[in-house]
């Protein structure tokens, strides 16, 4: 059964037959794409979220670092992490869904506006709990990147939105890995307030370009006014109305919380023996994850040709498996590498299959779809960040990466009863 089959009305609409509105929504999105898509505006969306998102990953290889220079414990630099996941989702829960009714432009140039504030404030921080205030901000507001993603697939052209999709998204891993490669090395400069100085700058101009160059793009004509309220609601009735967009959740946030695993452990891992790694290094290391880009990249364009659910099942068994080098690679280096890179394959390819299936739901109604999804996929972020500082004290590597490997498991049989119930319902 295919994605576009469980379409729902929702109750900002007026009702109207669900063909018209499928191609009333159809003719929009390819009108828009031809005149309004280029290459450039692909790659400014891209880089700017990948700006948005990369306040999100500052301080992970910056813990050691704010540790001693503000006199806090592992305990909460741990909470720095987590409160990054947490508030991210929450900006995707009550900030996202106001892209299906407010003009999106708007809202994406005041939330990178927004976030060059907070930023601002996190440098500026001359205490722990003042950090984590400032980190709570930011990832609430950062979720632009979360605007500018569904607008991507709202411009471009059905054949082309996987695509699409997967270079915005690209934007956003590469933003992730690349912030924190920049924070470690800015670190060796500046020290650990730099890169947030400096990403404030950046977000303010991103904030001026996004002004610049998109289109605007409101609310599809018909819909009827609805209270912020109703708005929230609405989105919380798709996870009831939409059973792809449950179970996509629910793997999402289980895989989402075995790469947050490794997120947060590895930090801990190359700071001790035998590594004994700088800021710097650290962040370095972590560019092997730009490899996931490929990954993603290529299971868009499977997507693409109708291959969406081999990628995912490939994508949910490469992402247990990884677990093993990574064991190993509590001594070796080379081991490491490899789980590392194979994880973040795993991880994006899943990643682009679920938005692949979610974005064909409803139309009308990306930006809730998206926040239900995104709020769950990193609810579990912040889960298994939460879950790797307690089993890191109490079993050490080897206890964190049987975490991961139990997440990741879990994340792929939830997919085989996705495709299980599928079959049943298609009979």
């Amino acid at each position: 059964m295919s994605p576009s089959s469980h379409t729902s009305r929702t109750p900002l609409r007026s009702p109207r037959p669900p063909s018209a509105a499928k191609a009333a929504s159809g003719s929009a999105a390819a009108g828009a794409a031809s005149p309004s898509l280029g290459r450039g505006l692909i790659l400014l969306m891209a880089l700017a979220a990948g700006l948005s998102a990369a306040g999100n990953y500052f301080a992970q290889p910056l813990l050691d670092l704010i540790t001693r220079d503000l006199h806090i414990g592992v305990t909460m630099a741990g909470l720095i992490v987590s409160t990054a996941q947490a508030g991210y989702a929450l900006g995707l829960i009550l900030l996202v869904p106001l892209g299906d009714i407010t003009e999106r432009r708007r809202l994406a140039v005041g939330l990178f506006a927004a976030t060059a504030l907070f930023l601002l404030l996190a440098a500026a921080a001359p205490s722990g709990p003042i950090l984590l205030a400032g980190t709570a901000l930011v990832a609430l507001t950062s979720v632009g990147a979360q605007v500018v993603v569904p607008f991507a697939a709202t411009l471009a052209a059905p054949e082309a939105r996987g695509r699409i999709v997967g270079i915005v998204m690209s934007g956003v891993l590469l933003g992730g890995l690349l912030g924190r490669t920049a924070a470690g090395a800015l670190s060796e400069l500046g020290g650990w307030r730099t890169v947030y100085w400096v990403n404030a700058l950046l977000m303010i101009t991103m904030a001026v370009l996004l002004h610049l160059k998109l289109p605007r793009l409101s609310p599809a004509a018909g819909a009827a006014p609805v209270s912020y309220g109703g708005l929230i609601r609405s989105t919380l009735a798709l996870l009831r109305q939409e059973p792809l967009l449950r179970s996509r959740a629910a793997i999402g946030a289980f895989s989402m919380a075995s790469y947050s695993v490794q997120l947060t452990a590895l930090t801990f891992l190359l700071t001790q023996r035998p590594y004994g790694w700088t800021a710097a290094g650290i962040g370095f290391f972590g560019l092997l994850g730009v490899i996931g880009v490929v990954g993603m990249n290529f299971a868009a364009r499977l997507g693409d040709r109708g291959h969406v659910q081999a990628v995912s099942g490939a994508a949910g068994v490469l992402l247990t498996l990884a677990w093993l080098p990574l064991l190993a690679g509590e001594t070796s280096l080379w081991w490491l590498a490899t789980g590392v890179i194979v994880l973040n394959i795993a991880q994006q390819a899943g990643l682009n299959s679920s938005q692949n299936v979610i974005y064909a739901l409803n139309p009308d109604a990306r930006n809730r779809i998206n926040s239900a999804f995104m709020t769950l996929f990193f609810a579990g972020g912040a889960a298994g960040a939460s879950l790797t500082a307690v089993v890191w004290a109490r079993a050490g590597w080897p206890g964190v990466c049987a975490l991961g490997a139990a997440l990741a498991a879990v994340s792929t049989a939830l997919w085989v009863l996705e495709r299980v119930r599928e079959r049943v319902r298609a009979r």
